[in-house]
């Protein structure tokens, strides 16, 4: 790239008035198009761009064979991208466009070496774009930090490992420390990972999970007694009814467009409840339906579509509930499954007695549909026995995540739809072992009965108290609180909500430590010392002293399976997640009696621990190497729940009050582009949403454009209100129209990250409220700027 100029930090951010920002993507042009996307989801865009991608990869033979092997059952490995399960009838290209950009970039044959880093100091580095980073290829050896020279020197795994015990044991307290994943970890390292840190002594252990799907766990475990959904592919193939809430399906999980091209032709009734109409609820063709393809023919994936405004889905599920209960008061016996609500749930008549006495006005005022659009909705599911409702970070990333997740469980208890063959919740992950991690132990608030069982079964006393999670980490960073922090994958830097005010804590740290496949942010945003582990990716060949080793993930409807690499790793210094693990946790804990080397050296040892301290893992090596796995039991499923009262719990949550921004503003959530994953960003385009070379763009509806006086593609400045008084600014936006609702708006992350407070997470979960930031969109430099003004922290 060459050296860049010393501006591209702050341009990164868009944070400088009058200069047109950066983003996160490849360095842009200036020539961006946009046109309005009528084409299906996936079928011949897809194909075209699979074929470009495994063209600039580099290894187009590897990337071919990734196709035929990944997500199969004999020796294959499991998709590095999202987490929904694989085809159990063994289908063969299980795969989808996106995760095909993961597994290629990982296969890239490039590699980031110590030639790289002695040639590109941080601070030049600071000023490449995150694409740019990523593209320089995969890790290639384990790197110390040298302040000196301001670059990052090769140093032996043993002083590696040495400096990270040190630092640990160093420390007035285990709590000093934090201990970050992203949901790239399989089920064996997670456990050593927990295993390792809460023998040294804390719960720390921010996750992912924290600024996804925290919401509904903790929403689900307090509804149904299970943090998990109920519903597995099978369900998939008997629903008389889908509904996708808060999902855009065709960029979030790609795999489960076959299933609602095959839902719809078997006559279900497919809803899509989201603030904007995406490409994922109109058409698709399913590229490996070769007779589809070649005939053009499209198959329908949405019947329905409710434009709900960003915060609305309460009400506009309890609308749904009213009306049941509605119909139930004239007469109408199927409007309720009586039998079910008196066997198994608690908590009915106060849940009818709130919705009834909510007024029709506040409902549709709060969901903005009108009566009749929520009586549809209700008659549709009145009319259908077996319904599953999904959803996704739409819906969680919210102050009132959870108390939303809580009313879909409400809505299906109203018609038994837990426990029956078709039905029930489905929560959509988007990282590939983001439930594993949290089934195998990573959690800041860990459950009593599982540290019972760990310190049973290995012989430690685990601590007790409750653990930081991201945002308090963050906040403990900046505060000197936290001297230690350790990542294992992820990319905290970009991922966390306050950008400046993350940089700002692990730039406070003692020491950093990242476990990486390739160069990111977050090694470039570092402690006093940092270490860069690099670590093999999900596709790379994985030898250790007991032989070829095989890691498990658990998908999104709780099958766990084994997942094999195929290519030899691109450098002879690259070690597993395991090994590292391994090799830090001896170095840390010198006088432990846990067998880390004997666990480095075979997995199937790390199984066999793993069998006695997890429920549903018994007998697990066996039942892991099953052509397909096995699924964990859930009782919820069978409708035995482990709540207090034994039975499903009703919830009364009152509707939020945080749907109207206030005159003159609009709330904003930030999303992600088609050619993204996660922070890792391919391109500057977004196929589906017509957008082409350009990333730092707010989308917004046309009527609220033209009342601001904005034209498409005009620049625009946005400054979001967080709830200590502090107010953000990003500036030279592009104003893009789309098809969203009045009053709402959207950008992409991590670019508008920068936008959320660390003062902006939910009080009932801890995530970061990044599908709700309230926001005032001005032409550039019309803005009204009062103090505090704050880029971030």
């Amino acid at each position: 790239m060459g050296a860049p100029d010393g501006n591209r930090e702050e341009r990164m951010l868009g944070s400088t008035p009058g200069t047109r920002p950066l983003g996160r993507g490849p360095m842009p042009t200036g020539h961006h198009t946009r046109h309005e996307y009528n084409h299906p989801a996936a079928g011949w865009g897809a194909a075209r761009s699979v074929g470009q991608v495994l063209a600039r990869a580099g290894e187009p033979v590897e990337g071919f064979r990734a196709l035929l092997v990944m997500n199969q059952e004999d020796g294959g490995f499991d998709c590095p991208g999202c987490a929904w399960p694989d085809d159990p009838s063994g289908l063969r290209l299980d795969v989808c466009e996106n995760g095909i950009k993961h597994a290629a970039w990982e296969l890239a044959p490039s590699r980031a070496d110590a030639g790289f880093f002695a040639s590109h100091p941080v601070r030049e580095l600071a000023g490449w774009t995150d694409h740019h980073l990523e593209a320089v290829g995969r890790l290639a050896e384990p790197l110390s930090y040298d302040p000196a020279s301001d670059t990052y020197r090769p140093i032996s795994w043993d002083d590696a490992f040495a400096m990270v015990g040190e630092a640990l044991r160093g420390l007035d307290s285990p709590d000093q420390a934090a201990f970050y994943t992203s949901g790239r970890l399989s089920n064996e390292a997670t456990f050593l990972y927990q295993l390792w840190v809460r023998e040294f002594g804390t719960n720390n252990l921010p996750d992912c999970s924290n600024m996804c799907h925290e919401a509904s766990g903790r929403a689900l475990n307090a509804a149904i007694g299970s943090g998990k959904g109920t519903v597995d592919l099978y369900d998939w193939e008997q629903a008389d009814a889908i509904w996708l809430m808060g999902d855009n399906a065709a960029s979030n999980a790609p795999r489960m467009l076959t299933w609602l091209a095959e839902a719809d032709q078997r006559g279900a009734e497919l809803v899509h409840i989201n603030p904007l109409i995406e490409a994922a609820s109109r058409r698709t063709i399913v590229p490996h339906e070769f007779v589809d393809m070649a005939t053009f023919h499209t198959t329908r994936i949405g019947t329905m579509n409710v434009q709900v405004r960003i915060g609305g889905d309460l009400a506009l599920l309890r609308g749904v509930a009213k009306a049941l209960f509605e119909a139930d008061a004239a007469g109408d016996t199927g409007a309720l499954d009586h039998d079910f609500i008196a066997r198994h749930t608690h908590g009915f008549d106060g849940y009818r007695g709130l919705v009834e006495a909510t007024p029709w006005a506040e409902l549709t005022h709060d969901s903005g549909i009108d009566q009749a659009g929520i009586r549809r909705l209700a008659d549709s599911y009145r009319r259908r026995d077996r319904v599953i409702v999904a959803w996704c970070l739409g819906l969680t990333q919210h102050e009132h995540g959870m108390d939303t997740v809580r009313e879909i469980v409400n809505v299906l208890l109203l018609r038994g739809n837990i426990g029956r063959e078709g039905a029930g919740p489905c929560p959509v992950r988007g990282h590939s072992n983001v439930q594993g991690n949290r089934t195998c132990g990573v959690n800041h608030r860990p459950e009593k009965a599982f540290l019972d069982r760990l310190a049973e079964v290995c012989g430690i006393d685990p601590p007790r108290e409750h653990g930081l999670g991201v945002v308090g980490t963050v906040e403990a960073m900046r505060r000197g609180d936290v001297r230690v922090f350790v990542s294992l994958g992820g990319n905290l830097a970009l991922a966390a909500p306050d950008l400046v005010a993350t940089a700002e804590g692990l730039r406070r740290c003692e020491l950093t430590v990242q476990v990486s496949t390739k160069l990111n942010r977050s090694h470039l945003v570092h402690g006093g010392r940092a270490l860069i582990l690099p670590c093999l990716a999900r596709s790379d060949r994985d030898e250790q002293a007991g032989g070829p080793q095989g890691v498990t993930v658990e998908d999104a409807m709780s099958m766990v399976h084994i997942s094999y690499g195929m290519k030899d790793p691109t450098s002879p210094h690259q070690r597993s997640e395991c090994a590292i693990l391994a090799g830090m946790a001896r170095a840390t804990l010198p006088a432990s009696r846990t067998p880390w080397q004997d666990y480095a050296d075979d997995y199937d040892r790390i199984r066999d621990t793993m069998a006695r301290v997890l429920d549903g893992f018994e007998d697990f090596n066996r039942r892991a190497r099953h052509p397909h796995g096995f699924r964990i039991r859930q009782l919820a499923r069978e409708r035995v729940f482990r709540t207090p009262s034994g039975r499903a719990e009703f919830s009364t949550a009152p509707l939020p009050d945080d749907v109207d921004p206030g005159p003159g503003r609009l709330l904003l959530a930030t999303v992600r582009s088609h050619d993204q994953f996660n922070t890792t960003i391919y391109s500057n385009d977004d196929r589906y949403r017509g957008l082409k070379g350009l990333r730092t763009v707010v989308f917004m509806n046309e009527r609220d454009m033209r009342e601001r006086g904005i034209g498409e593609f005009d620049l625009v400045d946005v400054t979001s209100y967080s709830r200590d008084g502090s107010r953000r600014h990003v500036y030279g936006y592009n104003a893009v129209r789309y098809e969203i609702a009045r009053g709402c708006a959207a950008g992409y992350m991590p670019e508008l990250n920068v936008l959320c407070g660390l003062a902006d997470a939910s009080q009932g979960s801890g995530q970061p409220v990044t599908k709700h930031l309230v926001v005032e969109v001005t032409p550039s430099g019309r803005a009204t700027h009062h103090a505090p003004e704050r880029r971030g922290s």
